[in-house]
């Protein structure tokens, strides 16, 4: 069965020798695991492919439209710049990935509408934000930190913003609608997640952690402290305490949801009446989870 191709995070980590690590986790994929630990095996241990959706590739895609906005000097992010980014971006994305073209055509949605919401998005960014008037330390920055108990931490924040006084705020841009209310805590997990690596990594925690959904037109904001990163720390243990096992009995049962209307395994989900592959490697060995390397920083 074809695989998914090694995580991103790969090209960015180098090895260091000497060092013995339980594992990796980002938040994405803690966020699977929380959400249905079935869903983490077939994305982590199994490794099965998954379409691309349309929502997901429009997220992909004005991600990498405000990350090269920010490449212009401040005077040219403008509202019209950010549009005539998106065309000739989208036509990189399917030059470097040609499945992602493959998204519409004659049974899939047509893709000048797709263009258009992709454009409403956009314009959307401009009412929440003046770029003009920031200037990012770092956008798109792999993290990484080792903690006591080896298990390492890693994933890529989309934008840092580092004040004259060396606050830092870290910022994640949604395309979706913001969480209702009680969702919020689960959002934020994976900035707290990041702030938790921040923390390690530089010793500061950072002031200010931001969500702006841009399907909905809405900020979420969160000064965490210390306490909230060691609480952080713990959930964060707890989940990879009980990846592993699940990992070493082979119980990676199902939890269903609503997100199960969009999840891609529907048919070989027990919970849906269908069977899941063989797992890879014996169930009394945990199986290789996420790709284990260490920056050499």
């Amino acid at each position: 069965m074809d695989q998914q191709p090694v995580s991103p995070a790969d090209r960015h980590s180098t090895p260091v020798d000497g060092v013995e690590v339980l594992g990796a986790l980002s938040p994405s994929r803690a966020g699977d695991f929380l959400t249905c630990p079935l869903l983490y095996r077939f994305r982590t241990v199994d490794r099965l492919p998954e379409p691309p959706s349309a929502d997901a590739v429009r997220g992909t895609l004005v991600h990498k439209v405000l990350e090269d906005l920010f490449e212009l000097p401040a005077a040219e992010r403008t509202p019209q710049r950010a549009q005539a980014l998106l065309e000739p971006t989208w036509e990189q994305l399917c030059a470097a990935e040609p499945e992602l073209g493959e998204l519409f055509g004659e049974e899939g949605p047509e893709v000048a509408p797709w263009l258009a919401s992709c454009r409403t998005v956009l314009e959307r960014y401009f009412t929440l934000e003046d770029p003009r008037r920031l200037e990012p330390a770092d956008r798109e920055l792999y993290v990484e930190t080792l903690l006591d108990s080896r298990l390492l931490l890693r994933g890529f924040i989309d934008r840092v913003d580092v004040a004259p006084d060396g606050a830092i705020r870290l910022v994640d841009y949604k395309t979706g609608r913001a969480p209702g209310p009680g969702y919020e805590a689960k959002a934020l997990f994976q900035m707290k997640f990041y702030a938790l690596v921040i923390w390690r990594t530089r010793g500061v925690v950072p002031a200010m952690l931001r969500l702006i959904y841009l399907g909905s037109g809405e900020i979420v904001s969160y000064a965490p402290d210390e306490d909230d990163l060691r609480a952080t720390e713990r959930k964060v243990e707890a989940v990879w305490r009980a990846i592993r096992e699940a990992a070493e009995t082979g119980d990676w049962r199902p939890h269903r949801s609503r997100l199960c209307d969009w999840c891609a395994h529907q048919a070989i989900c027990p919970a849906f009446g269908g069977t899941p592959p063989t797992l890879p490697t014996p169930a009394a060995a945990p199986p290789p989870l996420e790709p284990v390397q260490l920056s050499s920083d």
